[in-house]
């Protein structure tokens, strides 16, 4: 007679779960997120709610960063409009703790603090096999493809868990995923000994001023208009912080990047880190770059514009680097490494930390300026 056979079991922390939680979706194609309180638990493989497939992990939700991204979905601007379903659970910045694992999980256990990368990588196409999963053809990522993390629960696959060391604090765990953005721009540049110019400092570019400042930068310049993000930036270890804005609206002009050429040999920088998308921006950036420099690019432009590769890319003879999210494994490395080793401290880029349900008041702070990065509290500390 054969055996009969039964589903593997998930392993779980004692007690059930709730039925429904809260989660903020995208409701409408319009501007705005609601906060619902009856959204089932994320399914894993199985599709049953709250039940993770084998290679599942179920993680209740603590803490999350709300980023640029979800500033996007939020007002509803065209690349959203173009990118997001309606319906879906939003957010992708997160630490909390397992509650629940698939029965071939053996990286993590219930109980367990944890982050994730957000960039779910299929594992089976050319770039994920040679290493380079960061840029994996159909990439999916949390709260923009599939739902994401500003719930109390969501499904995560084991390949794509990162467990949190005990000694970084929960709101620093919740930022990770742009903190990689900052660490892998700085990393792929090689900024060690040479002069550096980041222009945008928001939240990934003042991150990367105390990266590139922890990574031995010789000299660290910003280009910013906001002169709150300024100040920060020179306390986070930037040299000299410039308006790049033109002299008719209160900054510098170009007369910031002759500055800069005069201090640095009169050639100009050997490295730019272009965070901020912005056209006028990224042409100064590169004119600020000497002969010969690199350029890492992670800012995103709004639309098209005109750039003249011919002179500040080929007659420059300029190395070109495009950033797009962590590597995989080796940012995430070298992100707890610099935070345990006390060569980065973000606290001074988290200017407030709210309540859940304060998800509106968080996004005018991020629309005003007065908020640098926001994390919200969803179910309290991990321990």
């Amino acid at each position: 007679m054969a055996a009969t056979t039964h589903p593997p079991t998930p392993r779980t922390t004692s007690g059930s779960l709730p039925k429904t939680m809260r989660a903020l979706i995208k409701s409408t194609a319009g501007p705005g997120l609601t906060l619902v309180t009856d959204r089932p638990l994320p399914s894993g493989s199985t599709g049953k709610p709250g039940e993770p497939g084998p290679n599942d992990v179920l993680v209740r939700v603590h803490k999350a960063g709300v980023c640029g991204t979800d500033r996007h979905i939020y007002e509803w601007d065209d690349w959203a409009a173009g990118r997001i379903p309606v319906g879906i659970v939003t957010g992708h910045e997160f630490v909390g703790v397992v509650v629940r694992v698939g029965s071939a999980v053996e990286q993590v256990k219930p109980g367990d603090r944890v982050s994730a990368e957000s960039h779910i990588a299929p594992g089976h196409d050319y770039n994920s096999l040679i290493g380079d999963a960061h840029v994996a053809r159909n990439m999916q990522i949390l709260g923009v493809d599939r739902d994401g993390i500003f719930a109390d629960y969501a499904m995560i696959p084991q390949s794509h868990i990162w467990p949190v060391n005990q000694d970084i604090p929960d709101k620093w765990a919740a930022i990770f995923d742009p903190f990689g953005n900052a660490v892998h721009t700085v990393m792929s540049a090689g900024v060690s000994v040479k002069s550096v110019l980041i222009t945008g400092a928001g939240i990934i570019g003042l991150m990367a001023v105390a990266v590139a400042k922890a990574a031995g930068a010789q000299q660290l310049f910003v280009a910013e208009p906001d002169p709150r993000r300024r100040e920060l930036a020179l306390k986070l270890g930037a040299k000299k912080a410039y308006n790049p804005l033109p002299k008719d609206k209160g900054g510098q002009g170009d007369d910031w990047v002759k500055e800069i050429k005069s201090t640095v040999q009169g050639e100009g920088v050997d490295v730019l880190l272009e965070m901020s998308g912005n056209a006028s921006a990224i042409v100064q950036g590169f004119r600020a770059m000497r002969q010969g420099g690199t350029a890492a690019l992670l800012g995103i432009p709004s639309k098209s514009f005109n750039f003249d590769i011919t002179e500040h890319i080929i007659f420059k003879g300029a190395d070109v680097l495009g950033i797009n999210g962590r590597q995989m494994w080796q940012t995430w490395f070298q992100m707890e490494r610099l935070i345990l080793a006390g060569a980065v401290n973000l606290d001074d880029i988290i200017t407030h930390e709210l309540p859940f349900e304060d998800y509106n008041r968080a996004f005018e702070l991020m629309q005003s300026g007065e908020g640098i990065k926001i994390v919200l509290d969803l179910n309290g500390p991990t321990r």
